[in-house]
């Protein structure tokens, strides 16, 4: 097998590998390692890389296997995780100059059940600048992070690293986590897919200040491994109270067990007041039609919810970064300059305003309940663009604004809110070659259903065999 080949293998794949001896964990680490540093100057995905504790977790499963041991769910499987979580004795900067050099103690949940299914951590990779603050794959410290299918272009954020590796063939297994759309934000935008559970599905910790709005899951190349790493990564734990009490589901095993024919499917191109590029609506319009040849029963909607979400997004994902404001004096010149003038403009709120605007958003993801339980899954454009320069907050041909990178991103953090399972399924290319993703929206607790939906969608339009230009 051609080394280059092995950071594209899936879960499923390594697997039997390893069973049949033909490859071992040692050998597959040490091959991905080894393509990370051949592909890195082009797109700039990692942080910092952990061969010893990639190394060392591999020796351990390929004991097991060479002993025919009882293996874990993700035996000898390597995997990287977001520089914005905790892992133990590996530097986390959380793409801040104010927490450069941090070295947490413990390792948040998401890591440590990782290890225990028997994964390999490769590394840390990139996000967006400042805590994750916006949804361009820049950040002061690290520089851009480069779309794999054109250099210099956005790769969504702020899990920007997690997608271009799973694009580029480091390793199936990407950790992200998702706050207004940033799991499925980068999925987009690098042609791969991206998961977000259910709201507590996957514990989270340190607990965001983001309104119980922040999910963690999985990006990778196919809909099996997202379903095989929340597997992994889900269950209840104690240090997020908002986790959820039930076990994981088998959800791997239970991919194809459902069909989409008979399925209620509304479609909303625009939520009914979302600007979007003609090249994306096209693509995704196309997609939509693949539901409809599998029997299901689509229903173009325009939900009345839809409009009251940009002017509560505007103010609560400002109040999430304000209490960081306190860092403005010593470090304003090393913070990105739009997180600066985010935090600027908005620092007249009070504590009455913010509770008003509470009791409105609340009102807003009831609404948004009421409106799923007429549908099995809702169906969008996972974002409104497609990349675009990685040094701009907004496309050039958009309105310009200091720090308002969300106009472009108006269909994902209405699920953050209402804690829905979303995805980001690939679904296209635009004319000049860069990839377009379709949003399944479920209803909450219905992760296993997003996941047949976005598997469904995956055997009539597979994407997975496809390598963009940089991971060439």
């Amino acid at each position: 097998m051609n080394p280059d080949d092995i950071g594209f293998l899936g879960v499923r794949d390594l697997t039997a590998l390893y069973r049949s001896r033909k490859l071992s964990p040692v050998e597959v680490v040490k091959a991905i390692l080894a393509r990370i540093e051949r592909i890195e100057p082009r797109v700039n995905a990692m942080m910092r890389l952990t061969p010893e504790i990639a190394l060392a977790a591999a020796k351990r499963s390929e004991t097991a296997f060479m002993q025919r041991e009882k293996t874990r769910l993700l035996e000898g499987i390597p995997f990287t995780i977001k520089d914005l979580q905790h892992t133990k004795g590996v530097q986390t900067d959380f793409a801040s100059a104010v927490t450069q050099g941090t070295i947490p103690d413990v390792d948040a949940p998401c890591v440590s059940r990782l290890y225990a299914a028997g994964g390999m951590m490769l590394g840390k990779t990139t996000s967006a600048a400042d805590w994750g603050w916006k949804g361009v794959s820049e950040a002061p410290i690290s520089g851009i992070t480069h779309n794999p299918w054109g250099h210099g272009l956005n790769a969504g954020a702020s899990s920007s690293g997690a997608g271009v590796g799973a694009a580029c063939g480091y390793g199936p297994l990407h950790q992200g986590g998702d706050g207004a759309g940033s799991i499925r934000m980068p999925a987009h935008f690098s042609g791969v897919y991206g998961f977000k559970p259910t709201h507590g599905r996957v514990a989270s910790w340190p607990m965001s200040n983001n309104e119980l709005a922040t999910h963690i899951g999985p990006l990778t190349r196919s809909v099996e491994d997202a379903a095989l790493m929340t597997e992994a990564m889900a269950g209840p734990h104690p240090w997020d109270y908002t986790s959820l009490e039930a076990p994981p589901q088998h959800y791997a095993g239970q991919l194809k067990a459902a069909s989409m024919r008979g399925k209620r499917i509304a479609y909303s191109p625009d939520l009914g007041h979302a600007r979007v590029d003609p090249e994306i609506a096209e693509a995704v319009a196309k997609a939509i039609k693949v539901f409809t040849d599998m029997g299901a029963i689509i229903e173009e909607v325009s939900p009345p919810w839809g409009k009251l979400g940009p002017e509560l997004i505007r103010f609560f994902w400002p109040a999430v970064f304000a209490a960081r404001a306190e860092y403005l004096p010593q470090y304003a010149n090393r913070m990105d300059p739009g997180f600066v003038a985010m935090l600027r403009e908005n620092a007249h709120v009070t504590t009455a305003q913010f509770m008003q605007m509470r009791t409105r958003r609340f009102e807003y993801v009831q609404q948004i309940h009421d409106f799923m339980e007429g549908y099995d899954f809702l169906l969008t454009p996972a974002v409104s663009v497609a990349a675009f320069p990685a040094n701009r907050l907004q496309p050039a041909h958009w309105p310009q604004h200091d720090w308002d990178w969300l106009m472009w991103a108006e269909f994902s953090y209405p699920f953050n809110w209402s804690g829905s399972p979303a995805a980001s399924v690939p679904c296209g290319f635009t004319p000049a070659g860069l990839p377009v993703g379709l949003q399944i929206v479920g209803r909450r607790f219905d992760d296993l259903g997003v996941l047949q939906a976005s598997a469904a969608f995956e055997e009539a339009r597979p994407w997975a065999h496809l390598r963009p230009p940089l991971a060439q």
